[in-house]
């Protein structure tokens, strides 16, 4: 499927079928992360009336991962400690609902995945 950035075609799809469907806790279409920081950013769903608006997991390294919005470019404009951009997990797959991974992040303190 073609890249499109951090996306694929399908996730975008996938993302938008998240978002009108009336099933309001999906499993995550993907992991984005920080390989030089402690940044986690598990994405379920996005806006339909603006594609980069994401819903989702978010990890800032802080100890209080939390759901909420965010945007898909100011993602693709953080750098790690070293300067590295952040980088798609392509082995990680959602299995379980993104309620169960938020979970198990606050008792943590961290996305484990």
């Amino acid at each position: 499927m073609a890249q499109l950035g951090l996306l694929t075609l399908g996730d975008h799809v996938q993302l938008l079928v998240n978002a009108l469907s009336p099933e309001r806790d999906h499993a995550p279409v993907f992991k984005l992360f920080t390989p030089d920081a402690n940044t986690t950013w598990l994405i379920s769903e996005c806006d339909p009336d603006d594609p980069d608006r994401l819903f989702g997991l978010c990890d800032l390294g802080l100890g209080f991962p939390e759901l909420g919005w965010v945007s898909l470019k100011e993602i693709e404009g953080v750098r790690g400690k070293l300067g590295l951009p952040v980088e798609r997990d392509v082995s990680f797959v959602g299995d379980k609902p993104l309620s169960a991974y938020a979970a198990e992040a606050h008792q943590l303190g961290r996305i484990q995945v």
